[in-house]
């Protein structure tokens, strides 16, 4: 029987992110459907005449993405896969009333935010000088932007001045370039074991070698950060102290001073992604604030007031700052300066904390949803936060749950996708509660979820 083979050609990038790349594209066009059986990993080597190594790298990735699923005996086996063209056409991040419940983009809750922009677009309409949002910009043609960032960042306790501010097109695009502006190809980049995915993927395209960081119920460990830094030279460490994806945790103030000293004994800078800080009402001393000249702390507006404001904020030390705005530049020229006018007018007339206070008070009653359903179950949370750490009961792997999650309608995303390295894999998935629109779908969802893992299990068919 001939053995699926990818096809590679005319695709970009190294060798094993092509036969990731033609797994996705095979799940998405139903050449593999789920359950399907893949070719081990010396036999597809042996066929595309590439070395072990690669496809075992790719096989890896593959999984960490949850494309694949793994068991001894059962060999390496296509999950319930992405979706397929017709709905990627419409829109990857669409919000349907009906459909699957989706727990796996981790998005604000729809709010109050639109009728705000109605009144604020009507105001910026009576505003003299409007071509000038419309123009290109340089630094200091509107200081008060810069202030509005400065705002914003001290609501979380990081003081900063005009010099040390760079406004970016969301914290996504301040993680990129601040890694573009800071590291080398060659550089080790530092991350929890478990993370924010898309670094890895940067890292990997800016040439950057990336090592983990273990971490405990408390986040990441400082002996473990104390002994990556002694066995080889890092240059720095990115990290989500506040509100983690995907566990849920917020560092104590003790550890985060106890990684304030390690980062200054080793000389390593420090990336500290503070996305989710601004919905948790009390929180620790940033790093920023702890270590402010070896920190670059990013944060944003997108996940208090509306994910489709794409404006972020970078507070660095001034010396970083020249090489962080041509980095701004290269990628993207500038933030288009209309929607940095929206969201400094948001953050001086309040209309910011009127919206992170209902986006609080929504997160909190799905997190109360999430703990009365799913009582009996271990997990972590964060009253005031958007996503849910579910460990699965003993016999489940978190891709076989998301298989039979999807069967049922709901979408998760197993542990895997935010592991570092293969064996740090942990046996739970992460519900995003607040993309739903609506705390009826959040509840339904749920209730599947419950009975799904109260339900005897069955053995899955395998297509082969």
């Amino acid at each position: 029987m001939a053995i699926w083979t990818p096809r590679l050609s005319g695709r970009n990038g190294p060798k094993y992110q092509q036969i990731v790349d033609a797994i996705a594209e095979d799940m998405a066009t139903g050449v593999l459907p789920a359950g399907t059986r893949l070719p081990p990993q010396r036999i597809l080597a042996y066929a595309l005449g590439i070395s072990p190594n690669t496809t075992a790298r790719a096989y890896a990735e593959a999984v960490r993405r949850g494309l694949l699923g793994g068991e001894i005996g059962r060999g390496t086996y296509v999950l319930s896969g992405p979706p397929g063209p017709d709905q990627l056409a419409a829109g990857d991040l669409v919000r349907p009333e009906g459909g699957p419940i989706d727990f796996s983009r981790n998005l604000p809750a729809p709010g109050p935010a639109a009728a705000h922009l109605g009144e604020t677009l009507l105001a910026l309409g009576r505003t003299a000088g409007l071509q000038s949002f419309l123009d290109y910009q340089s630094t200091g043609d509107h200081d008060h932007h810069a202030d509005a960032a400065i705002d914003w960042l001290g609501r979380t306790g990081v003081p900063a001045r005009r010099s040390e501010v760079v406004i970016t097109s969301g914290a996504q695009h301040g993680l990129l370039a601040s890694l573009i502006a800071t590291l080398s190809p060659g550089d080790l980049l530092l991350t929890e074991a478990l993370s924010y995915a898309p670094i890895w993927t940067m890292a990997a395209h800016l040439g950057l070698r990336t090592g983990s960081v273990a971490m405990d119920a408390g986040g990441l460990c400082p002996d473990a950060l104390e002994k990556a830094c002694q066995g080889r030279k890092a240059k720095a460490l990115y990290l989500l102290p506040t509100l983690h994806t995907p566990t849920t945790v917020t560092i104590d103030p003790d550890r985060r001073r106890a990684i304030a000293r390690i980062a200054r004994r080793h000389d390593l800078l420090l990336i500290e992604d503070d996305v989710f800080g601004r919905l948790k009402s009390e929180s620790p001393p940033p790093l920023a604030a702890l270590a402010p000249e070896r920190s670059l702390h990013i944060t944003s507006t997108s996940k208090c007031l509306s994910p489709g404001l794409r404006v972020g904020f970078v507070r660095a030390p001034e010396h970083l700052v020249p090489a962080l705005r041509e980095a701004v530049s290269l990628s993207c020229w500038m933030p288009p300066p209309l929607m940095v006018e929206i969201a400094a007018r948001w953050i001086f007339d309040g209309t910011a904390e009127t919206l992170t206070q209902a986006q609080r008070a929504e997160a909190s009653a799905r997190q109360d949803l999430a703990h009365t359903i799913l009582a009996e179950f271990e997990f972590q949370a964060d009253p005031q936060g958007f996503h849910f750490w579910l460990k699965l009961p003993s016999g489940w792997s978190p891709e076989e749950f998301r298989g039979e999650a999807a069967r049922l309608g709901v979408t998760a995303t197993p542990g895997a996708a935010f592991a570092a390295e293969a064996a740090a894999r942990p046996p739970a998935v992460r519900l995003a509660l607040s993309h739903e629109t609506s705390r009826d779908r959040v509840r339904a969802g749920l209730t599947r979820l419950r009975d799904l893992l109260r339900a005897p299990r069955r053995p899955r068919a395998l297509i082969i």
